[in-house]
């Protein structure tokens, strides 16, 4: 009896050995792609990290609540594949969250929404330790190659016009000099609007929270923009 050889073997039209030799290109193929496109979906995700205080935090709120969970929610709707992280500490100062920016923007972060200084002004301290401490935050993130959105607060008006002349000015200021994307107040639409806030008429509420969202939102997009730009 004649033994049967694989080649000899049929599927339909093809033979068992060249139906063999299609699924080893095949194999290879997909070798090439995987080490060529290692994770090419995870990859593309661009990792935000929201170095704040309470505002970013989302004091008062439920954590579904917070400004980077809803800002993370508006960017996916637009098509944005992102991860916002919240890294916001309630009662941070801008000199509190420079000491502690090294841990608190991991390795791997593409780009970073800077919101700090809130507390500063409202505890009446010195604009130029503001400043300071905002210029060598933005000066760190660049040299790790991060992007950056500052975004401006305003002093308090009852403080007076020359603490004002003084503090309000800083923000500006720190967007030229570093070139970085710049929204010029965090609250814009939300300050002193009682609905938008809570009992303390500091703290926005989930309503307050969804205005800054949308406020904000083309920044944002900018900042994304750029920090893709700035991949290839």
């Amino acid at each position: 009896m004649r033994s049967v050889r694989a080649k000899d073997i049929r599927v339909g039209s093809v033979t068992i050995a060249a139906l063999s030799r299609r699924v080893a290109a095949l194999a290879v193929l997909a070798s090439i792609y995987a080490f060529a496109f290692p994770a090419a979906t995870a990859a593309q995700t661009l990792r935000i990290v929201a170095l704040g205080d309470s505002l970013t935090a989302g004091y008062g709120l439920s954590e579904r609540e917070a400004f980077p969970v809803k800002l993370q929610a508006a960017l996916k709707v637009k098509g944005h594949d992102v991860e916002v992280i919240n890294a916001g500490v309630s009662g941070d100062t801008s000199s509190g969250g420079l000491a502690r920016l090294d841990w608190s923007v991991p390795e791997k972060t593409d780009a970073v929404i800077l919101e700090l200084g809130a507390n500063d002004a409202l505890r009446a301290m010195d604009p130029a330790v503001t400043r300071k401490a905002l210029d060598d935050a933005i000066s760190k993130l660049k040299s790790r190659k991060i992007e950056v959105l500052l975004a401006g607060m305003m002093a308090p008006p009852n403080f007076g016009g020359d603490y004002a002349a003084r503090f309000n000015p800083i923000y500006p200021d720190l967007a030229k000099k570093h070139d970085v994307v710049f929204y010029p107040f965090f609250l814009d639409g939300v300050a002193s609007v009682t609905k938008l806030n809570l009992r303390d008429g500091i703290h926005p509420t989930a309503e307050g929270i969804d205005l800054i969202v949308a406020r904000i939102l083309p920044k944002v997009e900018e900042l994304i923009a750029r920090t893709r730009a700035n991949r290839k």
